[in-house]
Parts: C-alpha cells; structure tokens; sequence
C-alpha cells in the first residue's frame, strides 16, 4: 500500500528518509555535489510502500504564496510504478485545500515529459542547475 506523509521538521522521520533516498539518487546517481543539497523547506513529503520510502519531494513556499516543489526523487528500484505521480498528487491536493494559486518546479529537461502528463507547462528558458539542463514547469490550480 502506498502512503504519503509530510512535516516542517527537520528532526522527523519523514526529513531523514528523504535525506537518504536525495543522496541515492542525485549525490550517488546523477553526481550532483553533496554541498548544493543545501536545505529550503520548510515541507517535506516522502511516499512509503508498506512502510518503506520510495518517493520524496521537498515544497519551498515563495511570495505571493506559490509552492516551488523541489528535489523530487524516487529510488531507481522503486521508478515507473507511478509513486512520485501520486506524491505529486498528494501535494497538489494540499496545495488547493491552502488555496496555492500555482506550483512550480524547475525540472530537468530528461524528465519534462512526465511533469506534462500531470499538466505542467514549461514557462521561459532553460538554465542549468547542477551543470544539468532544466526549465521551470508551472501548474496553474485557480
């Protein structure tokens, strides 16, 4: 069964679990420098399977009230099983119930595709973000 769980603090379980699956897959798998995975909170969301995380996300609230969703990962073991589209989901649901006009994400350009199979557009140009090609992907939600 899968679940989603979310916090603000730093000491939670949720925050350590997404420490580790980060460091998995963009320190150890994509080479990204540990020192740029640098904290801005203040939520993080991790998806478990039975028990067990899988998926995580982290939510940067900007002015204007805007969700910046960031550092969404999901272990190599654990991808195309649809995980991080439901912790997407999760976080978009709690961004209506705040009443968040949009979310926003800077993706990385290999994965562009599955942020518009859950109705993001890519806005603007590209930038580089640890040296890898991104664009910034907005979902309207009013």
């Amino acid at each position: 069964m899968f679940e989603v769980k979310n916090s603000n603090k730093l000491d939670s379980q949720v925050y350590r679990d997404s420490l580790i699956i980060r460091e998995d897959v963009f320190v150890k798998e994509q080479g990204v420098p540990i020192e740029i995975e640098g904290e801005e909170g203040p939520k993080y969301y991790c998806g478990y399977v039975d028990g067990n995380f899988v998926t995580c996300a982290r939510v940067k609230i900007e002015d204007g009230g805007v969700w910046h969703i960031q550092r969404v990962a999901t272990l190599k073991d654990s991808r195309g099983k649809g995980y991080s589209s439901s912790l997407l989901r999760s976080i978009e649901e709690d961004a209506r119930k705040a009443k968040v006009p949009y979310l926003t994400l800077g993706a990385q350009d290999t994965a562009q595709a599955f942020y518009k199979k859950l109705g993001y557009e890519v806005v603007g140009e590209g930038f580089l973000d640890a040296e890898m090609p991104h664009h910034r992907m907005d979902k309207k939600l009013v």
